[in-house]
Order: structure tokens, then sequence, then C-alpha cells
């Protein structure tokens, strides 16, 4: 199967099996329509009568590059080694934990998937004591893994820094027992952070997700406080005192779209004038009736959008200005191993969420659905069953997604979003979001064809 597009000048041809990405020239751009399968080392007549306006030596030469590709199977290849590895896909150790240390939260958000950082339950803080409870059925599940990283969530979790701290300790205890190595991230709206928690962030934190959605009016509109005021004027010098102070430890500004702001690119850009450069501003997944809800009507705008933002990136880094945008960030070369591809994040099988009463789910985006309670670490029990339906599931259980030209590159896309918006299904893709996903990837080779 092979994928071609045109976008900003540039023709490019993605082979979807082989992952070989090529930047061709029209002529060779056009004749990939009228390739006939399998291939002849000759030119077919046909060929040069459908590209009569070329000369012979142009024809000629395109269909040899294009024959030399598909004779070294990097054009039209048939490898089904991703599919084999489908068949042997089992559970795995358990590597990354993201601990809801906070059930509560300072700001309102009007888009907030936690329903205001409750999830749908009491507000509630974890204790010292299930969060230690935590970490060693994390240690328990890790297997051999000797690298672990824990996320610290909520809500907010700097309501409940003290625990914070704590745990940090504690694992830092426990790690050198059982030979593991603990890379810690924390999420924070950045209304409570002061002077002191930014250094014990820096110091602590391998990777610290600043949330903040933009241009101060778009910002403020969905991410108000508890009163109804804003928080961009509060948050944004401690965020940026946060990462002048952190030197050249990661951490990235996240933050979402809706309706309200699909000129998002000027978010994007809003942000990295401000002073930060790794930056994730990403599509809001919510209930279509709600008011700020992304549709189908909104696709066209926002697949414009990106394309602009790809090509407003493209100049930046031409300028030398630094600006990194996740959505945008693809590894030709290396990218995700074979099984990571298939299966994506590793929601329920190599990663887990653990509530503040110590129930464990899937991910941070499942906690709070009964259905999918995998345990309590209270009682060091953990659902197998889950665990297996996750593990065994690929892009080649997923509707649509094994005749789909991105599959190797989203994996499916999100399992939590599938069931919630595509039928209470994680085997059926969310397809609004798949759209989006397909023309970010297509944004992302661009970037690359344009910077090589």
């Amino acid at each position: 199967m092979i994928h071609k597009y045109s976008m900003s000048g540039y023709n490019i041809v993605l082979d979807v099996e082989s992952g070989g990405v090529y930047v061709v020239d029209d002529l060779t751009f056009k004749m990939l329509d009228k390739i006939n399968l399998p291939m002849d080392k000759s030119c077919p007549d046909n060929l040069f009568k459908e590209f009569s306006k070329y000369s012979i030596e142009e024809i000629q030469d395109s269909y040899n590059e294009i024959y030399s590709l598909y004779e070294s199977k990097r054009l039209f290849s048939d490898d089904n080694v991703y599919e084999k590895y489908s068949i042997s896909a089992e559970q795995t150790p358990i590597k990354a934990m993201c601990l809801h240390v906070a059930h509560d939260c300072n700001l309102r958000c009007k888009y907030c998937f936690a329903s205001t950082g409750d999830f749908g339950g009491n507000r509630e803080l974890m204790s010292l004591d299930t969060a230690k409870k935590a970490v060693d059925f994390l240690i328990k599940n890790s297997g051999k893994r000797k690298n672990l990283e824990v996320d610290f969530f909520g809500g907010e979790p700097l309501m409940n820094f003290d625990v914070v701290k704590k745990t940090v300790e504690y694992a830092r205890k426990e790690e050198k027992k059982f030979n593991k190595n603990f890379r810690f991230t924390i999420t924070t709206n950045g209304i409570l952070l002061t002077d002191d928690k930014i250094k014990y962030l820096n110091e602590e934190m391998d990777n610290v997700v600043l949330s903040l959605d933009g241009r101060k009016k778009i910002n403020d509109r969905m991410r108000p406080r508890v009163s109804g005021d804003g928080s961009y004027d509060s948050i944004l010098p401690k965020f940026l005192k946060l990462v002048k102070d952190r030197g050249t430890k990661d951490y990235y500004v996240r933050g979402t779209f809706t309706k309200h702001n699909l000129d998002f690119s000027n978010d994007v850009l809003h942000i990295n004038d401000c002073g930060f450069d790794q930056i994730s501003v990403e599509p809001v997944v919510c209930d279509a009736s709600k008011e700020y809800a992304l549709t189908e009507k909104d696709l066209s705008k926002i697949c414009e959008e990106y394309e602009l933002l790809a090509n407003k990136i493209v100049e930046r880094k031409k300028n030398n200005s630094k600006i990194n945008f996740f959505h945008f960030m693809i590894d030709l070369k290396q990218g995700p191993c074979v099984i990571k591809r298939l299966r994506g994040c590793g929601c329920g099988n190599e990663y887990v969420a653990i509530s503040p009463d110590g129930r464990i789910y899937p991910c941070h985006q499942f906690v709070g659905m009964e259905e999918w309670n995998m345990g309590n670490v209270y009682e060091d029990n953990l659902n197998a069953d889950i665990k297996d339906k996750f593990s065994k599931t690929t892009i080649f259980d997923k509707e649509k997604c094994s005749d789909c030209w991105a599959k190797f590159y989203c994996s499916g896309g999100c399992n939590a979003n599938n069931y919630q918006y595509a039928g209470g299904n994680i085997l059926k893709p969310y397809e609004l979001s798949c759209e989006m996903e397909k023309k970010r990837i297509e944004c992302a080779i661009m970037i690359k064809a344009a910077l090589s």
C-alpha cells in the first residue's frame, strides 16, 4: 500500500509497509497512479502514450526509479512482518503508572475530561499510604524492567504536594532495594507554583507538563478559576521562571483547542513567542453536543490550520528559531518498535492509572469507569483478563485500521476516546480523531522534507 499527497510544493510518497518516504517530481508522482502490479522491468507502452508531453528519456527514468524501489521492496511492498508480530502479542510487565494524587482542582476547565478534577466522584486527595502501595505495586509488576515511570496527575497534583514529595522519597529508597530506576513526571496548571515548588520540580521531575491553552483570551475562556476569574496572568510568569530555571531538562506546554479557536496556530505561535519551545496544543475530545466541541463540519478548517502551522514552523526553523510541536514530531529513521506501532501507548498492559483510593484502571482517561476497574493496590490483585485484552489489541483487530495508510503511525488511536466517543468499543476508532491524525502525519513528513 502506498499513500501519496502534495503539500507546500512537495510531492510525497509513503510506502506503508516498509515505512519508506520519498519526495518525487511531478512525472513520477503522476505515474504512480498508472502502475500495474506486478511491475515489469521494461516500461509499458501505455505509459509512453499516457505521458507523451514528457520526453521518452524522462518517462523511462521515472519508471526505472519506481521499478528499482519496487524490486528492492521499498515501494509497493507487501511485507507482512507487522501482522506476524500482532499474532504473537502478549502481556508484558508494567513499566509506567499515572498516580492520581488529587481528584480535586483549583480550576474549572470547561472541557475537562475529568469532570473538573473529581472524575465523576468525590473530591479527594490520595493518602501517602495509598501512594506507597502504588509504588510497591509497580515494582512488583514490573518484572525485569529496570526503568519505571510515575506521572503525578490530577485534578491538580500540587494540591497534594506533600504526598508528591514523600512518594518520590519513598520510591528513591525502594528503587535501591530492587535495582530499579524511577523517572518522575508531573502535570500542573501552575496556580500553586511557588519558588520552592519550582525548585523541587526542577530537581526531582524528569519531565514537567505545563497546562496553558495559548492566548490570554482563549486560555481564560476555557480555563477559569473556581471564582470564574481567568488564570493566564497568574500562571504565565511562573511557567516562564520554571522553564528558565530548568535548563536542559524536559518540559512541554500542553494546551487544548476547541471550536472557539479553530485558528489554533496562533495559540501555538503565541506560546512560542512567550519563550516556550516545547509545545503541544491538542484537539478537544468530548461529546458532540457541547458548544465548544469539534465536529466533522470543522474538519476542513482544522486541516487547513494544521498545514498553515506546519509552514510557519518550517519558516521559524529555517530562521533558527527553536520550536517543537509534539504532534508534528516524527522519526522516519528509527521510530517506535514494531510492537509499539501495533499497540500504541501500552494502555492497560504496560501502563496503568491509580485512583486516590487505590483502584487500578487501564489509563488516566478510564479512571472512574467501573467496568474497566482492574483491581486495587491494597488487595494486590490485577484483572488479567483486561490486561490480556489490551495486550492483544492491535491495529489488525481494530475496525478500518488494517486498511488505513496511517496505521503504523497512530497505532489505532486512543483506546479511551474510541470507547467513549465511537460507540463503546475500544476496537472502533473515533473517526474524527483519525482524520486529524492523518493530517498531522502528512504535515510532519512535509516538515521533514522541507528541512532536509
